[in-house]
C-alpha cells in the first residue's frame, strides 16, 4: 500500500509540473511541445483527482474516528457511525480505481486503428460473414461516434468480401477494439443451403493501430514501389495514367496494392498508411512470440488463428471462448451493440493484470 501511495505522489507531483509547464509562454509558444505535455496531462488528470478524493475521505474517516471518541448522544453517535461505514466504502471503492488507473498504460490505447476482416475456411459464406461483421463493426462504431473509411476492398460475387480493408478514426478506438483479433466462426444455415443444414464457417480480424512516421521509423530503401495501371472502374481517366501502387516492404514481404484513389498520389499515401501498421503488426506478433508469458497474463491480442468467439445464429448465442462469456442476444450483436463483451473483455485483462502485479509485489 506504501508503495500504491508513493506512486500517486510521483504522479501528483508530475502533474503539478505539468500544470506549470503549460502555462509557460515559450512553451505556449512550441506548439508541437505544449501539445505533448498537455496530452500526458490529461492523461494524469483522472488518476490525481481519484489522489485528492482518497485524500478527502482519508481526512473525513479519521475526523469521524476522533468524533467518536468524545461524549456524543446517541443520535449523534448513530450518524456519525452511518457516515463512517458511507466513507469506508468510499475509501475502498477509490482504492480500486486508483490500482486500475495505476496499471501500465497500453502506448496504443488512444490511437486510431486499421482493421482487416478476410473471410477465410467456408467459401462463399464465409465472404458474407465477413460482410457481417464490416456490417456489426461498422454500427458499433456508429453508436460510438467513430468515423470509418473503407480503405481497400475485395468483394465477391454473392455480396461478400474476400477481404475489406477499413480504418476507425474516434476517441480510444484501439482501447476497445483491440481484443477483436482473430478467427471469428459462424454456424448457421447458408442462404444457399437448401437441406437446411448448420454450416460452420470462419472470418479472421486483424486490429493494428495506426502508426505515424514518428512511431515506426521504415527505412525507404526497404520499399520497392511499383505502379501500374488500375483495372478499376472509373473510365478514361484510370485507364491513361498508372495511378495504382504496389508496395513491398522488403526485410518483411509485406505487399501492400492500392488503385483506390484518382491519382497515384493519394494512393502512394494510403498504401503507406498501411504498409506502416502492417510493418509494425509483423514486428509485434514476433515480439509477442518471443515472449510468451505477456500472452498468459492477457486475454490475448495478437494470434489472428486464435479463435475467440462463435456466433451461433439457430440459437441467437454468442460465445467469446477466452472468457468464457456466452451471451443470447446475437441479433442485438450484430446490430452494433457490443459494449457488453468489449467491457468484459477489458474487464477481464485488467483483472489478469492486477493478478501479475500482487504475484510480482
Amino acid at each position: 500500500m506504501d508503495e500504491m501511495f508513493e506512486k500517486l505522489q510521483a504522479v501528483a507531483d508530475r502533474y503539478d509540473e505539468l500544470n506549470e509547464l503549460i502555462s509557460d509562454p515559450a512553451i505556449i509558444a512550441d506548439t508541437q511541445r505544449f501539445m505533448k505535455l498537455s496530452k500526458e496531462e490529461g492523461e494524469l488528470r483522472e488518476t490525481v483527482d481519484k489522489y485528492h478524493q482518497f485524500e478527502d475521505v482519508t481526512k473525513q474517516i479519521k475526523d469521524d474516528e476522533d468524533m467518536l471518541y468524545e461524549k456524543l448522544d446517541d443520535d449523534m453517535a448513530s450518524m456519525v457511525k452511518d457516515e463512517l461505514k458511507d466513507l469506508e466504502a468510499q475509501k475502498e471503492q477509490l482504492e480500486e480505481d486508483i490500482k486500475l488507473l495505476l496499471l501500465p498504460k497500453d502506448p496504443n490505447d488512444d490511437k486510431n486503428i486499421i482493421m482487416e476482416i478476410h473471410g477465410a475456411a467456408g467459401g462463399d459464406e464465409a465472404s458474407l460473414f465477413a460482410a457481417d461483421l464490416f456490417s456489426m463493426y461498422s454500427k458499433y462504431a456508429e453508436r460510438q461516434g467513430w468515423k470509418i473509411e473503407v480503405v481497400d476492398e475485395n468483394a465477391t460475387e454473392v455480396g461478400g468480401f474476400k477481404e475489406i480493408v477499413i480504418m476507425i478514426t474516434g476517441d480510444k478506438v484501439y482501447s476497445k477494439l483491440k481484443f477483436e483479433n482473430g478467427a471469428h466462426r459462424v454456424q448457421r444455415v447458408p442462404a444457399t443451403e437448401s437441406a437446411g443444414r448448420v454450416h460452420t464457417s470462419t472470418a479472421t480480424v486483424g486490429v493494428m493501430p495506426e502508426e505515424e512516421e514518428v512511431d515506426i521509423d521504415i527505412d525507404p530503401k526497404d520499399i520497392r514501389t511499383d505502379v501500374y495501371r488500375s483495372s478499376g472502374a472509373g473510365g478514361q481517366h484510370i485507364n491513361k495514367t498508372s495511378s495504382a501502387v504496389r508496395m513491398t516492404h522488403l526485410p518483411t514481404g509485406i505487399v501492400v496494392a492500392m488503385q483506390d484513389e484518382r491519382s497515384q498520389q493519394q494512393n502512394r499515401a494510403k498504401a503507406m498508411q498501411i504498409l506502416r501498421a502492417r510493418v509494425y503488426d509483423y514486428y509485434k506478433q514476433q515480439e509477442r512470440s518471443a515472449y510468451d508469458a505477456e500472452r498468459k497474463s492477457a486475454v490475448g491480442t495478437g494470434d489472428r488463428s486464435e479463435r475467440i468467439r462463435t456466433y451461433n445464429y439457430p440459437q441467437n448465442r454468442v460465445t467469446d471462448h477466452r472468457i468464457g462469456l456466452t451471451l443470447n442476444k446475437l441479433d442485438r450483436i450484430m446490430n452494433g451493440e457490443l459494449d457488453d463483451i468489449i467491457d468484459a473483455l477489458i474487464l477481464s485483462d485488467q483483472a489478469a493484470k492486477l493478478e501479475n502485479l500482487k504475484n510480482n509485489d
